[in-house]
């Protein structure tokens, strides 16, 4: 699934309107890999779903 950041640009996190490919779903949240290159869980409130 490929989802798109909501929310402001966070220097090394996330970027506004950048799309993401998420790994898997745990307990709700979303893990992806971010702008550090690193994996981690985000709510997925905070993204749209753009391609299912």
């Amino acid at each position: 699934m490929k989802v798109r950041w909501k929310g402001e640009t966070e220097f090394l996190v996330l970027t506004h309107d950048k799309v993401y490919n998420v790994l898997s779903i745990e307990r709700g949240w979303y893990r992806l890999i971010d702008d550090s290159q690193e994996d981690y869980l985000y709510p997925p409130e905070k993204f749209e779903i753009v391609e299912g």
